[in-house]
């Protein structure tokens, strides 16, 4: 029998990862903060609850989403951006409370490669994070707060930069000027892989692990935007051809590959 699967977050990954896990079987329940969402997920066969996680505590029927649950997928990232300055810590602090109080044992909870920082070279799951934005410093925290916590297993998938549909970096540097790191590579991941990573992990039971989750090929920022630019008919991003040393990081999905999984995806 397949394990109930909880998502706390169906946008623009949950959403389509929760299709997919349905048409595999699983039954599903997920989470929204918008509740002109709520029939969206109830028509893809998702039950869904609108819960809001915020600084003071937890809206909505949290317990009861949350004692229906084999697995739980927190798909929450922060709002760091901008005018933003949440305290993410402290939300998932509250969720980890609630989480402490049920019958879930297992958590998958989707990170981000930002806790890395500005490391250079090969980067793999051994290499220890450093992370330089509030962003990554806030991930990094609260992937510790799970991993202490020996009352359940969690696993974790430290994604690289996201596209996908309507989702890609070309679409912002498209046409500026004088920028200065066209000599790093690209970390990308297709949205198709990381919903077939997620589905990896949860199929294999691979608990108590860490995952970079990054497409093996690393084309420069130079080349690579240029061509997309192309692809998509517009203005190409002007990159220095001086004046800037970095090398950048590659980030090897190592814990992936040495398990001989694959990607499908191409980021081209």
């Amino acid at each position: 029998m397949k394990n109930t699967i909880g998502i706390i977050g169906c946008g623009w990954l949950g959403l389509p990862l929760a299709k997919s896990l349905i048409q595999d079987g699983y039954q599903v329940y997920g989470s929204t903060t918008n509740s002109l969402k709520l029939p969206i997920l109830e028509e893809a066969g998702i039950t869904p609850y609108l819960i809001i996680l915020g600084p003071d505590g937890i809206t909505g029927s949290i317990t009861e989403l949350l004692d229906r649950l084999d697995v739980l997928i927190i798909n929450v990232p922060p709002k760091l951006r901008g005018n933003n300055n949440e305290n993410y810590v402290l939300k998932m602090k509250f969720l980890h409370d609630k989480i402490g109080k049920s019958s879930v044992k297992k958590i998958l909870f989707i990170s981000s490669t930002s806790v890395y920082g500005t490391a250079e070279g090969e980067v793999t799951e051994d290499t220890v994070p450093m992370p330089v934005t509030e962003s990554g410093r806030q991930l990094l925290e609260v992937e510790k707060i799970f991993q202490k916590d020996k009352t359940i297993q969690s696993s974790i998938i430290r994604f690289g930069g996201l596209i996908g549909p309507k989702r890609h970096p070309i679409t912002m540097l498209s046409g500026k000027k004088e920028l200065s790191n066209g000599n790093e590579p690209v970390n990308l991941i297709h949205l198709d892989d990381c919903i077939h990573l997620i589905k990896v992990v949860l199929e294999n039971n691979w608990w108590d692990q860490i995952f970079n989750g990054v497409y093996p090929d690393h084309p420069l920022k130079r080349d690579y935007y240029s061509h997309m630019a192309d692809k998509n008919s517009l203005p190409r991003p002007q990159y220095l051809t001086s004046g800037y040393n970095k090398s950048g990081k590659i980030i090897i999905s190592r814990n992936f590959l040495n398990k001989n999984v694959h990607f499908y995806t191409d980021i081209n």
